[in-house]
């Protein structure tokens, strides 16, 4: 028995079967569609990716179809991974990459990690990221309420929310649906766009460039 903990055995149960994942590369497209929309309905330039935890390359296979223009980079710790989907083998709790990125994708990573090891790679993320970054971390409140237990691994840190954006906090200004905006990239947000919870001292703003409104 292998024990790598991400091997064809974890890879095939919740990625590669079409009885027993939980998204497909269909679910995934729809992700990208969104994700890269709404940076362009923000002003935000989208002409680099990196994707921490890419899997089996599913936003990579999006990137290539319909934005190929965009500079994209995939990292994985998973050697099974790297070795049949071509990613660079990279541990992101003690890694970052020299440049930052307009878009940072990591979706189910950080709840494999324990307190310090997240905590190191939310730092990684942060210095990593140009624009927006889009996260996915199931809480303890999802595997209780939201996940589908059958589909999805459970041998996770089950953190609450509030642990995330408290650490999160200090890097980005949450706008909703996973994405985070870095507090230094200049990014502007009606009001109603960013967390509620965010005081106005920390609101990121630009002086140079406004966004329009049809009203």
């Amino acid at each position: 028995m292998s024990s790598e903990p991400f091997d064809h055995g974890y890879y095939s149960r919740f990625y590669e079967s079409d009885r027993s994942r939980v998204h497909g590369a269909s679910e995934v497209a729809s992700l990208c569609t969104a994700v890269t929309a709404m940076m362009q309905w923000w002003g935000v330039p989208l002409a680099s990716a990196l994707d921490v935890g890419a899997g089996v390359g599913l936003w990579r296979d999006w990137f290539s179809a319909h934005r190929p223009q965009v500079a994209y980079r995939s990292v994985e710790v998973s050697r099974y991974a790297c070795a049949k989907y071509g990613h660079e083998r990279r541990d992101i709790t003690k890694w970052r990459a020299q440049t930052s990125f307009d878009l940072v994708i990591c979706q189910g990573v950080l709840p494999y990690l324990d307190d310090a090891s997240c905590e190191r790679a939310i730092g990684n993320l942060a210095a990593m990221t140009g624009g927006v970054l889009y996260l996915e971390a199931i809480t303890r409140r999802d595997m209780k309420r939201v996940v589908d237990a059958k589909r999805t691994d459970m041998s996770v840190f089950g953190r609450t929310a509030a642990w995330y954006r408290q650490r999160l906090r200090v890097h980005y200004t949450e706008v909703g649906c996973g994405l985070w905006a870095k507090k230094d990239a200049g990014l502007l947000f009606y009001d109603l766009e960013r967390s509620p919870r965010v005081r106005a001292s920390a609101r990121a703003s630009r002086s140079t460039v406004t966004r329009g409104s049809q009203v």
